[in-house]
């Protein structure tokens, strides 16, 4: 198990939203903005089943994260696996919802979660880091 904080820079205690990158069985891709939390170990991310990127998930489980701006960014690769409302783990829940200060619970009932495993992980600022910026790779810590 690597760092549990490692995803510090950019902060996830502090950053709301990340970018979220799916593509449909056709290529289609979509990329679209969605709160999160991050538990150590995985991503927790909502949306609706029935929007492009929940649909996409739900078929296909594989997704691209992009947290912070171009100068400081983590992305990660990983694959995500839904659960309903009353799947969650009450805990996650409130985590998710006391953190963007949002509880897709009592949201509509087309809101679910998903999970997201990280397996590659990349972070850098400038060109200068981009040696060495590969974290974990197979869902093992290089570090």
């Amino acid at each position: 198990m690597g760092p549990r904080g490692l995803i510090c820079s950019p902060s996830p205690t502090r950053d709301n939203g990340v970018w979220v990158a799916t593509a449909d069985a056709t290529g289609e891709p979509c990329l679209v903005p969605l709160a999160f939390w991050w538990d150590g170990e995985a991503v927790w991310l909502s949306t609706r089943d029935t929007n492009p990127t929940g649909r996409n998930l739900c078929a296909s489980g594989r997704v691209w994260l992009s947290f912070g701006h171009s100068r400081d960014v983590v992305l990660m690769h990983g694959t995500a696996r839904m659960l309903t409302r009353e799947e969650l783990p009450a805990e996650v829940g409130d985590a998710f919802a006391a953190k963007d200060g949002w509880d897709p619970r009592e949201d509509h009932p087309s809101y679910v979660f998903f999970q997201v495993t990280p397996h590659v992980l990349q972070a850098w600022r400038t060109v200068p880091e981009m040696t060495g910026r590969t974290l974990m790779r197979e869902g093992k810590w290089l570090v």
